[in-house]
């Protein structure tokens, strides 16, 4: 999982593919996250289905999370402010077990 400290937050990296029949957190072969939208990458829709995924699936609000890297690219990095590393693992175990 590609999920790194910075200063008080958490980072988390993973691709994206949007367009997808759900919204679903998976690992793939490698152990990396893919993040699947029904959301078409225009306008910004995916990034905002991106924000209210996590922001639904961790309970925390839309404005604790933010995209700091790939905004218009499949592959994104987003920040968790408040957040504890432990919280993230089993919450995104849970998930994709």
């Amino acid at each position: 999982m590609n999920l790194k400290k910075k200063n008080n937050c958490y980072q988390l990296t993973f691709k994206v593919t949007p367009n997808s029949s759900k919204n679903a957190l998976e690992k793939d072969a490698d152990g990396n996250l893919r993040l699947r939208l029904a959301a078409p990458p225009v306008d910004g829709k995916a990034n905002k289905a991106c924000i209210a995924f996590f922001s639904k699936t961790f309970k925390i609000p839309k404005s604790s999370i933010k995209i700091v890297k790939g905004e218009t690219s499949r592959y994104k990095t987003i920040l968790f402010d408040g957040y504890y590393e432990k919280d993230i693992t089993i919450i995104i175990d849970r998930i994709i077990a």
